[in-house]
């Protein structure tokens, strides 16, 4: 089994977030003002290496040296596409594959199917988690189009990740791609793809549904999904707002066999060190929204509870069986506005990433 983290590329100025913020706004602001809501709330969390330019191949490489040196094998990152539109694709781009690192360490793709938020700290309670400007609308040809873009600036380099010998590729919100397209049109458009990249000497690829809801779960493999897993998958979204760690990443390893029945695909583990969104919410003390990001709030994390989740992640087998060199997912590399990350911090060092490495030598 290999780990394989999730990038987030989100740490560096784009022209939409200067316009609807100010200009230079990232989400650091957000990570460094962030201040305790409940008793035992741990925040601000302090990234121990600083506050950093994703775009900056020295600071990117530092980082990723340190991962790859802890046992983290391969980074999938996301790629925000909106019809030919993208955004933080620098932090690919430039950080990433303009370091040392970025030549050889194995990296994949997952599709962020939909646009940034155009207002942090979210501030009302009253509209829609995801709001009508942040959909990313898709048909047959953009989707191709989408794809031919990814094999000719990624899929084609030699240390692109691979599955059962096909490019890696996973869609975010799969459950958003089946309803937006339908299962018909979508089931045409990864058919599609398939045949560009077959007849532009490209590999297949092995794609993997991501979160797929009751719903469209018994549908992905019909439409050409190749597994299913998660991004994060930690918390009960509806369940109370003060979740313990331990318990939770338990109940999460006892249900990772029923995404592989229900789909009659392989599953693909994906475990977490934490989730606490709070820094991307407004501070509405007692009264805050029982919803996205102010709730839920997972708490008594710790490097010793992640190193046990990812040892059960790495020796979990699907009951649906799949290629030989399967992936744990880990959410993520560097999601400091949701509380899920490796990078050392102030309170743990480098403890995340030690809990990488001893899972392995335990899991082996």
């Amino acid at each position: 089994m290999r780990i394989a983290a999730y990038v987030y590329t989100g740490w560096h100025p784009i022209a939409e977030r200067d316009e609807a913020f100010h200009p230079g706004f990232t989400e650091w602001e957000l990570v460094r003002e962030c201040r305790p809501r409940f008793a035992g709330h741990r925040q601000p969390r302090v990234p121990a290496l600083g506050e950093y330019d994703d775009r900056d191949p020295v600071e990117v490489g530092r980082r990723f040296r340190l991962a790859r040196e802890h046992g983290v094998d391969a980074f999938v990152f996301g790629v925000f596409w909106c019809r030919g539109k993208r955004v933080f694709e620098r932090g690919l781009d430039d950080g990433f594959l303009g370091s040392a690192e970025g030549a050889e360490a194995p990296f994949a793709l997952m599709w962020a199917n939909r646009m940034p938020r155009r207002v942090l700290p979210v501030r009302r309670a009253d509209l829609p988690v995801l709001d009508l400007s942040r959909e990313v609308p898709s048909d047959v040809d953009d989707f191709v189009e989408f794809v031919a873009m990814l094999a000719e600036n990624y899929f084609a380099r030699p240390n692109y990740l691979t599955v059962g010998g096909r490019s890696y590729f996973s869609i975010f919100d799969s459950s958003f791609f089946l309803r937006e397209l339908g299962v018909d049109e979508a089931r045409r458009a990864v058919a599609a793809a398939r045949e560009w990249l077959r007849t532009h000497g490209h590999r297949d690829v092995h794609l993997a549904a991501i979160e797929p809801n009751e719903e469209s779960l018994p549908r992905v493999r019909e439409v050409g999904f190749d597994s299913v897993t998660h991004y994060v998958f930690l918390p009960d979204w509806k369940g109370p707002f003060e979740q313990d760690y331990r318990e939770y990443a338990e109940l999460r390893s006892t249900q990772w066999a029923s995404f592989a029945a229900r789909a009659g695909l392989p599953y693909m583990p994906s475990v977490a060190p934490g989730w606490d969104a709070s820094p991307r919410g407004a501070d509405f003390g007692e009264s805050r929204p029982d919803r996205y990001p102010w709730s839920p709030v997972v708490t008594g994390e710790d490097p010793g509870l992640f190193r046990d989740a990812l040892v059960r992640a790495l020796e979990f087998r699907s009951p649906v069986a799949g290629p030989d060199d399967p992936l744990v997912l880990v959410a993520s590399l560097n999601e400091w506005s949701e509380g899920h990350y490796l990078e050392p911090d102030e309170r743990f060092g480098t403890g995340w990433l030690e809990a990488v490495r001893d899972a392995r030598a335990r899991a082996e």
